[in-house]
């Protein structure tokens, strides 16, 4: 008779799927414990601060355990799901009268660094090597417990075992008065999980405090209440969670400054109806969008110390020789940002290709990490939700930003005589350490002079 040993047992970790991402919200498991699974199979679908991925695992075997269910914020290094290797059973070891305690550091591989996975970069593994204890044999209980004061890093001379919990859980417990080594952890390894500090919570409100003896102490913080009719809360996290810490970085950051200035597009609208006609442009997303971001590369052509951005680190400022034009595009994840990569070399027919390739992607939430890295220079269209302007917040590392308001038909002074014309509001906004006032003002004008005189595309071009 044959038995799983731990050692056949592989435990599949929350890769890094992005650049420096640190925690990921598990979506969907396309597999369930007792399923077989092949190398390269997708086990689940995540959702990052960035993107929708989905995870396959690289290796056979068969899912022995999911560590967390949907909807759950998992740390980026943390083994999410259990799979028996195919093909490693062992001779039946004899029962022992508790789980064994880890292998010992010799047995262990040398640490390699940062091991790829199939989707990003594992955490890198700790190269520390740490010194064969001295004294009698430690029994199995006792290997547990000082393991558990090992991984809190408090060496075997601690005199009480520190529970295992994240800082956010460690918070959340002092903020609810929630002693931590009162409880039972849930989690994987011992790890006390938010959903026990308040199970805890709850049943200490719901029972009637029983007297103790002990000196009196501070009350915890009440905890707060709301009427669920008349309130929602949505936690935060994903999308919303990066928007939120990259907006408040940006703007207590970078000195904001923005400038407005209203255009007659008549010209141009008539250029769009004109180019949908092209058979240059047949079955391209031929919109004033385009023209918009052509107009932007052209200001940028003339004004290149524009696209720069600054180095606190260096105190420098790294001028940019090459556009990545951002586009934000509200999507139901939340806000995001991909960018269009060395735009300043494409042709009209092959920007509308990809303006039209990045806003299908961003609206089937299939957007990668990696085409939302690196932008230089960003246009948020607030008109086609018919407004007028807004003082856009600058995407992080880049310097400017250009609002387009909402196209109307409205009475403009043209060839001396009062007519109807298509006019539009663009705001400029830039990142004053870099740009200063002459030079934000001459690329607003620049892009406006294009807008209310296309033919300039190829005078200035």
């Amino acid at each position: 008779m044959t038995t799983m040993t731990e050692a056949s047992v592989r435990e599949f970790k929350m890769p890094d799927v992005g650049e420096g991402l640190t925690e990921a919200e598990i979506l969907k498991w396309y597999v369930q414990p007792g399923d077989t699974v092949t190398d390269g199979q997708v086990v689940c679908e995540v959702e990052t601060a960035k993107a929708a991925v989905e995870l396959p695992i690289p290796y056979d075997g068969v899912v022995r355990a999911l560590h967390f269910p949907e909807g759950t914020t998992v740390d980026v290094g943390t083994s999410i799901i259990a799979v028996a290797v195919a093909g490693a059973a062992a001779p039946e070891a004899p029962a022992e009268p508790a789980r064994a305690v880890p292998a010992q550091p010799k047995e262990e591989p040398k640490p390699e660094g940062r091991q790829p996975v199939l989707v990003g970069y594992g955490v890198a593994t700790s190269s520390t090597k740490r010194r064969p204890r001295k004294g009698p044999e430690v029994t199995v209980p006792a290997a547990a417990q000082a393991v558990q004061v090992e991984l809190n890093g408090h060496g075997a001379v601690a005199d009480r075992v520190r529970p295992l919990a994240k800082p956010p859980v460690r918070k959340l417990a002092k903020d609810l008065g929630v002693d931590l080594a009162t409880l039972t952890p849930s989690g994987p390894d011992g790890v006390i999980t938010r959903e026990d500090v308040h199970a805890a919570a709850t049943s200490r409100t719901a029972e009637p405090a029983a007297p103790v003896a002990t000196a009196p102490a501070a009350a915890p913080a009440p905890v707060a209440s709301y009427d669920t009719a008349r309130e929602t809360r949505v936690p935060v996290k994903g999308v919303r969670k990066a928007t939120a810490q990259a907006m408040v970085g940006s703007a207590f950051t970078a000195p904001h400054v923005t400038e407005f200035v209203t255009v007659d597009v008549t010209r141009t609208m008539k250029l769009v109806e004109e180019l949908k006609q092209d058979k240059e442009m047949q079955g391209l997303r031929v919109n004033p969008l385009l023209l918009i971001a052509k107009a932007l590369l052209v200001a940028i052509k003339r004004n290149p110390d524009v696209n720069a951005s600054w180095d606190e680190a260096g105190q420098e400022i790294v001028r940019k020789h090459y556009v990545n034009l951002g586009i934000a595009a509200a999507t139901p994840r939340g806000l995001i940002v991909p960018n269009i990569k060395d735009a300043h070399d494409k042709t009209l027919p092959q920007l509308a290709e990809a303006l039209g390739e990045l806003v299908t992607t961003a609206r089937e939430g299939k957007t990668s990490p990696a085409a939302m890295q690196g932008g230089t220079v960003t246009i948020t269209n607030v008109g086609v939700f018919g407004v007028d302007t807004g003082t856009p917040i600058l995407n992080p590392g880049e310097s400017a930003i250009l609002a387009v308001g909402a196209i109307k038909l409205q009475p403009w002074v043209h060839k001396g005589k009062v007519k109807p014309r298509q006019v539009t509001t663009l705001a400029l906004s830039f990142d004053h350490r870099l740009v200063d006032g002459e030079l934000g003002s001459k690329v607003l004008a620049d892009v406006a002079a294009v807008l209310e005189q296309p033919k300039r595309l190829i005078t200035w071009a």
